[in-house]
């Protein structure tokens, strides 16, 4: 799976993008920001505040129960502001 970190949340986890081989256990973009957050602190500090943070799986706005699989992208990001 390849992941994609923007905005802040690149900044507070360190990192623009990974792949990584999806966890046996987890199924949904819930579950995945769960495991996201347990790898460590800057992860926990990152996506505490769930309701501030966008998920798009392969390009298209994704809800907690959307499923997920090896071969997705997975694009988290704050909401977009302009002016």
């Amino acid at each position: 799976m390849k992941l994609l970190y923007f905005a802040w949340l690149r900044q507070k986890i360190g990192v623009g993008d990974e792949t990584i081989d999806l966890p046996h256990n987890v199924q949904t973009v819930a579950q995945l920001l769960d495991w996201l957050e347990a790898r460590g602190p800057e992860f926990a500090h990152a996506l505490e505040d769930r309701d501030a943070i966008k998920v798009a799986v392969n390009q298209t706005f994704a809800q907690g129960d959307a499923p997920l699989t090896n071969q997705d992208e997975v694009a988290l990001f704050p909401p977009v502001t302009g002016g």
